[in-house]
């Protein structure tokens, strides 16, 4: 390596002393407004004419006022919304992390409307806006594409009409919607994301068309917030037993802010029930432990972790793979750890597969340049 790309390098490694690959932070769309530019000119009229164009769209499983939505030091003047401004968060968290690639998840409230239509709409807005305001803005972003989520056909048409840009690298649902995502009425999306190399994400939230608890509504965002694991949970299994791996063994899915530490329980149950009734799923040929270390990834933030560095050293055993951590700021969130964000049990080897050869592997459309 000669003497320029050995300072590139150490200019980028930031805090950890290595490139890293943040695998998810948070654009916030400003309002309806700042996307009406993105709208044709019919849904422009409907908008204004409905007066949707002085909506919000926020998600309420992330009030924009709660203190976890943001740091202190990371929140926006007045009015602004956390996570709007492409300068700051490459000065929060590209430069101050070193991260060569920052991949941006955009979660709007678009995602959970019912009209197919318009949610389609919204989903080539968005995309369309980050393209430009964020993406042609600076050369480490990298954008998961937006889909509506409830219509597999519109959703399919959206990832073919943006795959042909390769700074979008993957593609984003909810974990929690209309039903199980391993059910066949996704494996169009699926289908069309393996055929272009692009990941699905995952993450935490809601289209609220039922109840984010198993046992009904609950009253508080404390009980939301906390029963998304259970989602990820539900989900993770409804991919293995409903056979979306088998059918598509090309495909990688990321969980985004789902926690992991509750991964090696799960895997343990799920493998020992499947081997009492695989008879009803033939198609499931693995254990369901081996599918998940071979298909599915974790970012790291908001991490689950007990505090003692031998612990999670343990976790990360009892999972029995070093590829499925990936690293996450979660910007411009405060649950996460700021510069703590890479846990110190997570060292040498280890650490250089969370911050950057594990999503590598997983995002096939990131260019290798450290």
């Amino acid at each position: 390596m000669d003497t320029v790309t050995q300072q590139r390098v150490k200019a980028r490694a930031g805090i950890f002393g290595h490139p890293a690959i943040d695998c998810d932070v948070h654009p916030a769309v400003p309002s309806v407004k700042t996307l009406m530019p993105y709208f044709d000119e019919y849904w422009r009229e409907q908008f204004i004419a409905r007066g949707i164009d002085r909506l919000n769209f926020v998600m309420t499983s992330q009030p924009p006022n709660a203190p976890i939505t943001s740091r202190p030091d990371w929140r926006l003047p007045a009015g602004a919304k956390p996570g709007s401004d492409p300068a700051i968060l490459g000065k929060h968290v590209l430069d101050a992390f070193g991260s060569s690639y920052a991949i941006c998840n955009t979660i709007h409230g678009s995602l959970a409307l019912h009209s197919d239509d318009m949610a389609a709409v919204f989903a080539r807005a968005i995309n369309d806006w980050l393209a430009k305001e964020w993406l042609d803005r600076d050369p480490r972003l990298r954008a998961s594409i937006v889909i509506p989520l409830e219509n597999p056909e519109f959703a399919v048409e959206e990832i073919e009409r943006r795959a042909g840009d390769k700074r979008f690298v993957s593609v984003l649902m909810l974990v929690m919607g209309e039903q199980p995502l391993g059910r066949r009425t996704h494996w169009p999306i699926y289908k069309a994301a393996e055929k272009y190399g692009l990941p699905i994400v995952v993450h935490a939230g809601s289209t609220y068309r039922h109840a984010p608890t198993s046992i009904g509504w609950p009253s508080y965002f404390l009980e939301d917030y906390v029963n998304q694991s259970g989602a990820f949970e539900s989900q993770l299994l409804s991919l293995v037993a409903e056979g979306v791996f088998s059918k598509f063994p090309g495909i990688k899915f990321v969980f985004a802010e789902s926690g992991f530490c509750w991964l090696p329980a799960f895997m343990w149950r799920a493998n020992k029930t499947w081997r009492g009734v695989r008879m009803e799923v033939p198609w499931v040929k693995q254990y369901p432990a081996e599918i998940i270390r071979a298909h599915v990834r974790f970012t790291i933030q908001p991490i689950d972790a007990p505090p003692e560095p031998g612990d999670l050293e343990r976790i990360v055993e009892q999972i029995g793979s070093d590829d499925v951590l990936m690293f996450s700021t979660d910007y411009p969130h405060w649950q996460f750890d700021g510069t703590d964000a890479l846990p110190k049990a997570l060292t040498g080897s280890l650490a250089r597969k969370v911050l950057w050869d594990n999503a590598l592997a997983t995002y096939s459309r990131l260019e290798v340049n450290a």
